[in-house]
C-alpha cells in the first residue's frame, strides 16, 4: 500500500467515524447495510478506489450490494483486502439491456453471519398460455433472495435494484409486483422463514410518491431508525450524493419490527465535491469520475438485534398458560 493511499484512508476512516455506527456484539446485534456501488466491474477500478470501496464495507456484517456487474475481478480484489473470513453468493447476470449485465449479491463476514443454504431469484407470477406458463409483466432485474443465520436469528433478505427510465408506470408496477409476491410467500405454509429483509435500490425518490407506497402496500416497513430524524444525529434525507433522494431502502414486515434497535443511517463517504481530493489527491477528479470509483449512492445501515433466546421462553411460558 502507497502513503497516498493510506493518507486517503486515514481521511476516509473520519468520514465512517461521523456516520456513528456501532460496534457490532457477537451473538447479539449485526449491522446491515445496502449499497449499490456504481457499476462495479464494468471499468477497473483504481487501487486507491478498492481499498476504500473494502473499507466502507468492512463497517457492517452483511451488505446486499446492487450494481455489481458480470465481471468479477475487482470485486475479487475487495474481497482479499477484506480477509478469508469474508464471503459472497451472488446472483447471475442479464444480459439485454434491462439487465444491464447486472448481478446482484449479500456480501457476508462468517464471523457474524452464516449462509442457511436458499438462494434464489424472484420469478414474476405466472399464468398459464396453452401449454405454456408465462409471466404478463417481468423485473427487469430479477429480486434475489438468500437465508441467513447470526446468533439464534435466522432470517430471508432480499435484495433487488427495480427498473430504471422514465416509465414511473413501469415501475410502479414492478414494485407493486415485488410486493404482492412477498405477501403471497410469507402466507405460504412452506415459507422458509417470516422474519424477512428487504434491501435494494428501488428508484424511489420519495418516501411518500406512488412509487415508495406501490413497494410498501403490503406492509413492508422502513426501520424506526431511518425514519424518525432528531437532532445532533445522522440524516438520512437521501442516499444519492446529493442527499435529496431516497433511492435505497432497507424493509421489513411488521412481525420484524423489534429485531431493529434504534440505530440507523448513512454512511457518507464523499462529503462534498471538495473532499474528493483528499482521496484521489492530483487527480483533478471531477464528481462524475469519483462516482465511477467509490460510488454515486451512499450505503444506508441499520443495527439488527440477533439475539431471541429471551422472546423464544416468553413465548414458551405463554403458550403453557394458555393451554
Amino acid at each position: 500500500m502507497s502513503a497516498e493511499v493510506a493518507a486517503g484512508l486515514l481521511a476516509l476512516r473520519k468520514r465512517i467515524d461521523a456516520a456513528k455506527i456501532p460496534s457490532s456484539k457477537l451473538d447479539e446485534t449485526i449491522n446491515v447495510a445496502v449499497w449499490n456501488i456504481r457499476e462495479f466491474g464494468k471499468k477497473r477500478r483504481k487501487p486507491a478506489a478498492l481499498h476504500y470501496i473494502a473499507e466502507i464495507l468492512g463497517q457492517f456484517d452483511l451488505i446486499a450490494l446492487v450494481e455489481l456487474r458480470d465481471n468479477l475481478e475487482d470485486f475479487g480484489r475487495v474481497c482479499h483486502f477484506l480477509g478469508p473470513s469474508w464471503d459472497l453468493v451472488y446472483s447471475d447476470w442479464m444480459s439485454d439491456d434491462g439487465g444491464n449485465r447486472e448481478r446482484t449479491g449479500f456480501l457476508f463476514d462468517r464471523r457474524a453471519v452464516t449462509f442457511n443454504g436458499l438462494a434464489a431469484e424472484v420469478d414474476a407470477p405466472r399464468g398459464k398460455a396453452g401449454t405454456e406458463y408465462l409471466a404478463t409483466q417481468s423485473f427487469w432485474r430479477a429480486p434475489y433472495m438468500c437465508s441467513f443465520r447470526s446468533g439464534n436469528f435466522d432470517f430471508i433478505a432480499i435484495a433487488t435494484h427495480a427498473r430504471w427510465g422514465k416509465s414511473t408506470a413501469g415501475r410502479e408496477a414492478e414494485l407493486g409486483m415485488l410486493a404482492d409476491w412477498i405477501d403471497e410467500r410469507q402466507k405460504d405454509k412452506s415459507v422458509e422463514d417470516h422474519d424477512l429483509i428487504v434491501m435494494g435500490d428501488f428508484n424511489t425518490p420519495k418516501l411518500d410518491d406512488k412509487l415508495f407506497k406501490a413497494l410498501t402496500r403490503r406492509g413492508l416497513q422502513v426501520p424506526d431508525s431511518l425514519m424518525k430524524l432528531k437532532a445532533g444525529d445522522v440524516t438520512v434525507g437521501g442516499s444519492n450524493l446529493n442527499k435529496n433522494a431516497r433511492y435505497d431502502q432497507i424493509l421489513h414486515l411488521p412481525t420484524a419490527k423489534k429485531r431493529f434497535t434504534n440505530f440507523g443511517g448513512t454512511l457518507d463517504f464523499h462529503v462534498s465535491d471538495a473532499g474528493i481530493k483528499e482521496l484521489f489527491p492530483g487527480a483533478g477528479m471531477t464528481r462524475t469520475q469519483f462516482t465511477y470509483q467509490l460510488s454515486d449512492h451512499l450505503p444506508i445501515w441499520v443495527q439488527i438485534k440477533t439475539d431471541i433466546d429471551g422472546e423464544r421462553l416468553t413465548q414458551i411460558v405463554q403458550n403453557a398458560r394458555k393451554g
